[in-house]
């Protein structure tokens, strides 16, 4: 696998419950993250992501590009929440070093319902 086939299937992984497995597999034991609302380690950010996987089994998360910078991947994807009403643009930004996660930044924007854009966010 290259750094953005492991980029998208460790967030499909992590989205669909799978937490664990996916930073067993795939983040680096010194892993760090930029998340603001939790501290910068890897098990507070695994914790984390399987407490919103078992509040939110029903979200939907759909990667809809993928940026390969080599030892950087960008990927902006399409989620939608397990209540069917929000939606949201999510980015993450990761980091590899010898096909290992080692960074992780993330961000995201909720989709208004009425946007004057006509070509949507994806």
């Amino acid at each position: 696998m290259d750094n953005a086939e492991i980029a998208t299937t460790f967030l499909r992984m992590c989205a669909r419950g799978d937490v664990r497995a996916a930073f067993e597999r795939f983040v680096a034991p010194g892993f760090v993250h930029h998340n603001a609302w939790f501290p910068a380690d890897r098990q507070s950010l695994l914790v984390a992501m399987e407490q919103s996987a078992a509040k939110e089994p029903n979200k939907s998360f759909e990667p809809r590009q993928v940026i390969d910078g080599g030892d950087r991947v960008a990927v902006l994807s399409h989620l939608r929440r397990a209540d069917g009403e929000t939606e949201m643009a999510v980015v993450h930004i990761a980091r590899f070093q010898d096909g290992m996660l080692t960074e992780l930044w993330d961000l995201g924007q909720e989709i208004p319902k009425n946007s004057p854009n006509g070509l949507g966010m994806f």
